[in-house]
């Protein structure tokens, strides 16, 4: 197949990178190489490739920093979603695209199933859940892969964060009243390579690792596996205010695809073998 990947040098693109080049032909376009939100631009350069399929891992992903930059966050997340889709559509390419627990609302202790009702709480999550109805409305080929929690080798993350919190602090505050599934991009990039070859069904996937926890017990479950020896105090999301409110119970339920591993035992891969 001939493959492109948007946000190629993220992430996540560079996990996908990794894993599609094993058998396919890839192309790998970052910021550099493409504006997603130029309408025109997208159109032209996707067009012109021909690609069989579109993986679309770019995203504005800085929650707190959405609600300072709203219209860059819509348009990287919502309206150049569509953008990409009205492409795809017109070379006849698979459209795969990333979203996120955000879209939730955060109110259901027993987590969210693909077809659950979108009510996001903070402006990172509506700008993912335009980017939902831009695909749906500009293209009916496609994958719609929700995830959580992302962390990976190359980029920033929460796991990363706190091990380097570590060498500088005897103690570290987290809150303890968020709950969600943690999800190592290597893991996540596997499963959307298994999702293409398989030719499943179009349509909108939970991809995760399996196993729900808080921040909290998932900094101590870092620091346990990596040896460090430190304080964690838990903390409520009153205490810790943040500019963008996030969904307490935000766990994706997956009732299409065979389950992934468990966080803790991907977390044990990340930190021995990093």
């Amino acid at each position: 197949m001939k493959i492109l990947i948007l946000g190629a040098k993220g992430m996540l693109g560079h996990d996908l990178q990794a894993e599609f080049e094993k058998d396919h032909q890839v192309t790998g376009w970052g910021i550099d190489e493409i504006d997603i939100t130029k309408e025109e631009e997208v159109n032209k350069k996707i067009v012109q490739l021909k690609p069989n399929l579109v993986i679309n891992a770019a995203a504005f992903t800085d929650v707190d920093g959405c609600e300072e930059k709203k219209d860059l966050c819509m348009k990287v997340n919502g309206q150049a979603v569509g953008f990409i889709a009205q492409a795809c559509k017109k070379c006849n390419a698979v459209l795969v695209h990333y979203s996120t627990d955000y879209v939730f609302d955060g109110q259901n202790k027993e987590g969210y199933k693909e077809d659950a009702k979108l009510d996001p709480i903070n402006l990172y999550g509506q700008s993912k859940a335009l980017g939902e109805e831009e695909i749906q409305k500009n293209t009916t080929k496609y994958y719609l892969l929700r995830t959580s929690w992302l962390y990976g080798k190359h980029g920033k993350n929460f796991v990363d964060t706190m091990l380097n919190l570590a060498k500088e602090r005897d103690k570290i505050k987290v809150v303890n009243d968020q709950f969600g599934k943690p999800t190592y991009t290597k893991d996540l990039a596997k499963r959307t390579k298994e999702i293409i070859e398989q030719k499943r069904d179009f349509g909108i996937y939970h991809v995760t690792n399996e196993g729900i926890t808080s921040w909290y017990e998932f900094t101590k479950k870092i620091f346990e596996i990596a040896g460090i020896n430190i304080e964690v105090k838990p903390q409520t999301t009153e205490q810790f205010p943040r500019p963008a409110k996030r969904p307490k119970y935000s766990a994706l339920i997956n009732t299409k695809l065979p389950k992934m591993r468990r966080w803790e035992e991907v977390l044990k891969e990340y930190l021995t073998t990093n």
